[in-house]
């Protein structure tokens, strides 16, 4: 290692340290100015460093697959408007602190969705953890004091935008509950937040042990406040062209309306649970479908 290479590794640029001697040859055959190779280098070593951040936020971010809206078939799903989900995708998403709440039996596309924004939003810089909701439960049900809940919220806390996937599969346990209000209310006015879920919002009392509904009211009561919720509906993508077989999906409970859920419908929750005894007033408006 030569003296120049030497101190562009104590430098830590390493990109300029591959690529210095091919813009010094082009440089000389090109007549290229002092300032003109100065900017060319240093462009090369920031747009290294970028991709390099990219690939530790996509990392970080634990995403199960790659996932674009473009991928995504609206033709299948006339309840979503793609001109509606495109605000979702946007950096004001995340600098606003909105939440997306994305409701349908599974296989609708709703974890694609999500996914999908969650990866045009470290594209754009931000930091996005990708959780299931059995693996949050799996990570509670592990401690054993304060502390250490407190380590297994602070990253979910601490992130830009969280996406909670597939929460309604499994009731979880009594111990869950106000943990899953702590992380929503930390994050309130803070982080964005997604949830999918195969649930309608109106059962999601019962997932808690004991059909604790109050105390979910209250979480998506702050869910909602400066969020929207979707109801995807029709049949599976995995099993497109089984329907002979008796594969039909269930649809929601209400019939899987694709309007976003007016507060008035939930269920109100007793004094003292989230600071309120009623809904927030400021609720989304619905969406026309």
């Amino acid at each position: 290692m030569n003296s120049l290479e030497q101190k562009l590794h104590i430098l830590k640029l390493g990109r300029l340290g591959q690529v210095y001697l091919e813009w010094i040859e082009r440089a000389r055959e090109t007549e290229m100015d002092y300032g003109e190779f100065l900017e060319e280098v240093l462009s090369e070593e920031l747009v290294a460093r970028q991709e390099n951040q990219l690939k530790k936020r996509l990392q970080n971010a634990g995403f199960p697959f790659e996932a674009t809206l473009e991928q995504f078939d609206f033709s299948r799903h006339p309840e979503l408007k793609r001109t509606v989900m495109l605000r979702f995708f946007d950096s004001s998403f995340v600098e606003k602190a909105q939440n997306l709440i994305l409701a349908g039996s599974s296989g609708l596309g709703k974890t694609h969705l999500a996914v999908s924004v969650g990866i045009k939003m470290a594209q754009l810089g931000y930091s996005v953890k990708f959780i299931t909701a059995q693996q949050l439960v799996n990570r509670i049900m592990t401690t054993t004091n304060r502390l250490e809940i407190a380590r297994v919220l602070e990253p979910l806390t601490r992130c830009q935008l969280l996406i909670l996937d597939e929460l309604g599969y499994l009731t979880m346990d009594e111990r869950v509950g106000p943990v899953l209000y702590e992380l929503i209310s930390a994050r309130y006015l803070k982080g964005a937040t997604i949830i999918t879920s195969n649930k309608n919002l109106s059962s999601w009392g019962e997932l808690l042990a004991g059909g604790d509904s109050a105390l979910m009211v209250a979480i998506i009561d702050r869910l909602l406040h400066h969020g929207e919720a979707f109801y995807l509906k029709g049949s599976s993508y995995r099993t497109l062209g089984k329907e002979s077989y008796g594969l039909q999906r269930p649809a929601l409970p209400n019939g899987g309306s694709p309007k976003t859920v007016p507060q008035s419908s939930l269920p109100l929750p007793e004094p003292g649970v989230g600071g309120s005894s009623t809904p927030s007033e400021k609720g989304p408006e619905q969406q026309a479908s």
